[in-house]
C-alpha cells in the first residue's frame, strides 16, 4: 500500500470511529483498544513465576481481564508472553503495586491489549538480545502509566508489522549497556507516544520509522548514539513532533535530533531544548527548521492523527511528566530515583549504566504487598465498591457489561486512578 493511501485510510478511521475508548481519556493510535472486555476476569492470587494464580498464567490466555490481589516484585526466569484481548489492571494491585522482575515480556501478537499501571524491568539476567519489552506484530495496543527499565537489547521496541498502539504517561529507562537503547519505534503505521520520559539510554530516544506521532514527551540524558532518530533509512516515514523537551544530562554529546534524512517526512513544532547541563531550566524553543533536527523534510500542516485531548506547553508536559509518569500510583524505588533526582537535577545528575542491581539503583528493590480489600465472591471488585455502585458481592458479574459499555470489573478499575 502506498504511504498517501495510508494516510487517508487512518484519517478516515480516525474520523469515523466511534468506538468506546479503552479507558476514559485513553489517547492516540491505541485509544480505542478493547483489551480483555467480554471475556472472563483473572484475578492475579500470588507472586509465583508460573502456575495458577501468577500473572504469567493470567497472560497466558486471550479474553481476559487481569487484576490483583497481592502487590509486590515478580521474579520470573523466562519471558513472559502476552495473549491477545488481554487487560493488565496494574493499578488494582494493593500496596506499592506489581513489578515484574527477570526476562522481560513480549507483547508480539498481543492485539487488542491495554496495560496499565506496572513496571517491567528486565536486567542484565535476561536473555542477551532481548528487550524489556518486544512488539513484532499485533495490532491495537496501549500502553499507559507503564514503567520500563534495564533492556539488554531495546527497552521498549516495537519493530514491524505492528499499529494503532499509543505509549502514554509512561518512563522508558536505562537501557544496559553497552547498547543501551531506548528502543525502535519501526512499524507499518500508527503508533503514539505521550507524556513520555526517556532517560538515561545511550541512543534511540527513540528510533522511529513509519507513521509516529510525538507529542509533550520528555528526554533527558541521552548519550552519544542521539536523541530522537529520525528514521535513518530508505523507507519513508511520516511524524508529528510536538511541544517536546530535551534536556541534556552528563551523558549527552549530541544534539537532540539525529541522523535524519529526506525520507523523514515531520510536522515539527514549539520543541524544547536545553543543552547547558547547568541546573537549570533555561532553554529555548528550537526554529522550526533548525539545523538540530537534522535533514528532515518539514511539513508545514501537522498530519490528522489521533492526537492528544489537551496539548500542553512544552514546560507544563515537563511538570505533568515529573509528576505522573510512569507507574505512578506508587513510585517504586527506581522511579523515584530517576524522577527526584537525575531529572530534577536539570542536567547534573545521571549516567548510563550496565549493571542496575548497583548503586545508585540497587535493582527493583522492595515492594510492599499491602492487603488486598474484602472480595466474597472473588470476582476482583470489593465489597465496598459493589455495595456502593448497585453490584451484587456475592455474586460473580465483574464481567458483566454495563450500560455505559464497559464491563462492571472495568468501571471498578478504571475508577481507581
Amino acid at each position: 500500500m502506498k504511504w498517501t493511501v495510508y494516510l487517508v485510510s487512518l484519517l478516515t478511521l480516525a474520523t469515523a470511529c466511534s468506538a468506546l475508548l479503552a479507558f476514559p481519556g485513553a489517547e492516540g493510535f491505541g485509544a480505542q483498544t478493547t483489551g480483555g472486555r467480554g471475556g472472563s476476569v483473572y484475578v492475579v492470587t500470588n507472586l509465583n513465576d508460573s502456575g495458577a494464580g501468577s500473572f504469567r498464567d493470567a497472560v497466558s490466555q486471550s479474553n481476559r481481564i487481569v487484576v490483583f490481589a497481592v502487590g509486590g516484585v515478580i521474579n520470573i526466569s523466562s519471558r513472559i508472553v502476552v495473549s491477545s484481548h488481554v487487560t493488565i489492571a496494574g493499578q488494582t494491585a494493593p500496596g506499592g503495586g506489581i513489578t515484574v522482575w527477570g526476562n522481560g515480556v513480549s507483547y508480539s501478537g498481543a492485539t487488542n491489549s491495554i496495560t496499565r499501571y506496572i513496571r517491567y524491568r528486565m536486567g542484565k539476567g535476561g536473555d542477551s538480545g532481548k528487550d524489556a519489552i518486544t512488539i513484532a506484530n499485533g495490532q491495537n495496543m496501549i500502553f499507559d502509566h507503564v514503567s520500563v527499565s534495564w533492556g539488554r537489547d531495546e527497552t521498549f521496541s516495537i519493530n514491524g508489522d505492528v499499529t494503532n498502539v499509543t505509549i502514554s504517561d509512561s518512563i522508558i529507562a536505562q537501557g544496559l549497556e553497552t547498547h543501551s537503547c531506548g528502543g525502535l519505534m519501526q512499524s507499518t503505521g500508527g503508533v503514539s507516544i505521550i507524556r513520555t520520559l526517556y532517560i538515561d539510554n545511550q541512543t534511540r530516544n527513540p528510533k522511529v520509522k513509519g507513521i509516529n506521532e510525538f507529542v509533550n514527551n520528555v528526554v533527558y540524558n541521552w548519550g552519544s548514539g542521539g536523541g530522537y532518530i529520525a528514521g535513518d533509512s530508505a523507507g519513508d516515514s511520516f511524524a508529528n513532533i510536538i511541544n517536546n523537551v530535551f534536556i541534556s544530562g552528563p551523558s549527552t554529546s549530541i544534539t537532540a535530533f539525529t541522523r535524519g534524512n529526506a525520507n523523514f517526512h515531520a510536522y515539527v513544532s514549539n520543541n524544547y531544548y536545553d543543552p547547558d547541563k547547568d541546573g537549570t531550566l533555561n532553554g529555548f524553543i528550537l526554529s522550526p527548521t533548525s539545523t538540530n533536527y537534522s535533514p528532515i523534510d518539514f511539513q508545514s500542516s501537522r498530519y490528522p492523527y489521533p492526537t492528544v485531548n489537551t496539548l500542553l506547553s512544552p514546560l507544563d508536559a515537563y511538570a505533568k511528566v515529573k509528576a505522573s509518569a510512569g507507574a505512578s500510583k506508587f513510585r517504586d524505588s527506581v522511579d523515584s530515583y530517576l524522577i527526584n533526582t537525575e531529572l530534577s537535577s536539570l542536567g547534573k545528575i545521571g549516567a548510563l549504566i550496565s549493571d542496575p542491581t548497583t548503586s545508585p539503583v540497587g535493582g527493583p528493590g522492595t515492594i510492599p504487598g499491602g492487603t488486598a480489600p474484602k472480595d466474597s465472591d472473588g470476582d476482583g471488585i470489593p465489597d465496598s465498591y459493589e455495595t456502593a455502585h448497585g453490584t451484587d458481592p456475592n455474586t460473580n458479574d465483574s464481567a458483566k457489561i454495563a450500560s455505559n459499555g464497559y464491563a462492571n470489573i472495568e468501571n471498578y478499575i478504571n475508577s481507581l486512578v
